[in-house]
Parts: C-alpha cells; structure tokens; sequence
C-alpha cells in the first residue's frame, strides 16, 4: 500500500510539471515565437518584421497553454512593434497576400488600432505590467 501512494504521488508531482501554462507557438526545444525573434533582432529584414507580426496575432488570437491567455509581455511586445512607424512601412511593402488578409484594406488604421488595443490587453491581463505601459499609452 505504502509504496502505491508513494507512486501515486509522484506520478501526481510529474504530471503537474508538465502543465505549460502558455502557448509559445510550436513545439520541440525552440518555440516558433523563439525563432521569430531571434531572426527580426538578427537581420532586421523586411519579412522578418511581417513574420513577427503575423505570428503575434496568432498568439493573441489563439491563445493555448492552460490559462488560454496570451504569455506575459506578449501583448506588449506586439503593441509596441505595431505603434513603430518602420513595422507598418515594412509591412505594406514586403507583407504576402495572405500576411495583408489578417489587417484589411486600411493596414494603417489597423495597426494603429490594434497596437493600442494590445497595449490596453497587457494591462488587463496583467495588472502589475500598468506602471510600463501607461507611459506608453501616454506617449502614443
């Protein structure tokens, strides 16, 4: 008996250590959100801009992981990429046909939009982010 409850409670201790909490994008050992990043801050290129960009709506819009929210910061991050005046140039220059589909015709005004509602996001989902995004929000 002692040693199925001993078994029991490391088999309990081992399946809440693989509880992902958030959705990063892919699998494996380098997230997709990893590979994205590291490549805009790598190269700076045009289509590692609209890659990032499209890979942050897909966090946002299909959030996984057990909270089903995006990750902390995420919302931020994607808010303050679109507020950049150079996101939207290379944006509306380099995007794919599929890549302009998820803003519309007036890819301006979306991001616009969008980056203020993703700043305002961070700050619902994570009260304690406030005190960086505020002055954000005031700058913008």
């Amino acid at each position: 008996m002692r040693r199925l409850l001993t078994l029991v409670a490391l088999a309990l201790c081992v399946q809440s250590c693989t509880t992902t909490l958030y959705y990063w994008g892919g699998g494996g050992d380098v997230s997709t959100y990893e590979k994205l990043s590291y490549r805009y801050f790598d190269t700076q290129s045009p289509e590692s801009v609209c890659e990032l960009v499209c890979m942050y709506e897909r966090m946002v819009n299909e959030p996984g992981g057990s909270r089903m929210i995006p990750p902390p910061g995420v919302c931020a991050e994607y808010g303050y990429l679109l507020m950049q005046p150079s996101t939207l140039e290379a944006f509306e220059k380099h995007a794919t046909k599929r890549q302009r589909k998820l803003f519309g015709s007036d890819v301006a005004a979306s991001f616009r939009n969008r980056g203020m509602e993703m700043l305002k996001m961070e700050m619902a989902l994570y009260p304690e982010s406030q005190k960086f995004i505020a002055p954000l929000l005031n700058r913008f």
